[in-house]
C-alpha cells in the first residue's frame, strides 16, 4: 500500500503529463506539446519503481500514448495533414522507455522491478508466456486484456494516417508501393501476435499483412 508521500508524487507526476498533453492550451503554435510522449514515462516508471503490477503498468502508458495520438490526430494531422513529429515523438517515447527497463530494474538500483518479468539481453520485459506459451499464474486477466486491447488501439492509430492519406491521394499507387506500405508494418503486427498469442502467433503475423494488404487495395483502387 503506497503511503500519502508516494500518492501526491505519482499524482504531481501525472499532473506535469497533463499540462503537456494539453499545452497548446497555454502556448499556442508551439511543439511542446509533443514532449507529453516523453513526459508520460515519469509518473509510469514511479508507479514501476513502487511495485505496481509491470502489467498494468505498460497498460495505463499505452493508455496515456493512445490519448497523445488521439489528441495529435485530431489537432496535428487534422489541420495539417502531417504525422512526422507524432511518429518521431512517441519513437522517442518508446526509444527512452526501453533504455529504461535497462537501467531502473537493474541490481544497483531497484532489483524489486525485476518482479514478473523476463530479460531480453539487458532489458526486462513483462514476464506474460510460459515457456508452451501458456499464461503465467501471476497475470492478471483484466490488466492482460487491458494490455493488449491498448497495445493494439496504439497500433491503429499509429498506422491510420498512412491509411487515411493513401485513401485520398489522387495518383496512381503501384501494387509495389502497397506491398513495401505493408511489409513496413510487419514488425508492430509481429508486436501484436507475441502480445495476443505469445510465440505461436507467428501465424497471426501473415494474416494480419494479409488483411491489411487487402485494405489497402480496396482504399486506393481507380476510380
Amino acid at each position: 500500500m503506497a503511503d500519502i508521500g508516494e500518492i501526491i508524487v505519482a499524482t504531481t507526476l501525472f499532473i506535469i503529463y497533463g499540462i503537456f498533453l494539453f499545452y497548446d492550451i497555454f502556448r499556442r503554435g508551439e511543439k511542446w506539446g509533443f514532449l507529453a510522449y516523453i513526459t508520460a514515462l515519469v509518473p509510469i516508471n514511479y508507479l514501476w519503481f513502487l511495485g505496481i503490477d509491470v502489467l498494468l503498468v505498460y497498460a495505463i502508458l499505452f493508455m496515456l500514448w493512445n490519448i497523445c495520438l488521439f489528441r495529435d490526430l485530431i489537432f496535428v494531422y487534422g489541420k495539417s495533414r502531417e504525422y512526422d513529429d507524432i511518429l518521431l515523438f512517441l519513437g522517442l517515447g518508446i526509444l527512452v522507455q526501453v533504455v529504461l527497463t535497462a537501467i531502473l530494474p537493474a541490481n544497483q538500483l531497484n532489483p524489486n522491478m525485476q518482479q514478473n518479468t523476463t530479460v531480453w539481453a539487458y532489458f526486462y520485459f513483462p514476464d506474460v508466456y510460459t515457456a508452451n506459451y501458456g499464461i503465467e499464474s501471476w497475470v492478471n486477466s483484466s490488466y492482460l486484456l487491458g494490455f493488449r486491447l491498448a497495445a493494439t488501439l496504439m497500433v491503429i492509430l499509429t498506422i491510420w494516417p498512412m491509411i487515411v492519406d493513401l485513401k485520398g491521394s489522387d495518383e496512381h499507387i503501384s501494387f509495389l508501393a502497397l506491398l513495401i506500405v505493408d511489409l513496413i508494418f510487419v514488425l508492430p503486427f509481429l508486436w501484436l501476435a507475441f502480445v495476443w498469442a505469445g510465440g505461436v502467433g507467428l501465424p497471426l503475423v501473415f494474416l494480419f499483412s494479409v488483411i491489411l494488404l487487402i485494405v489497402l487495395l480496396i482504399l486506393t483502387r481507380e476510380k
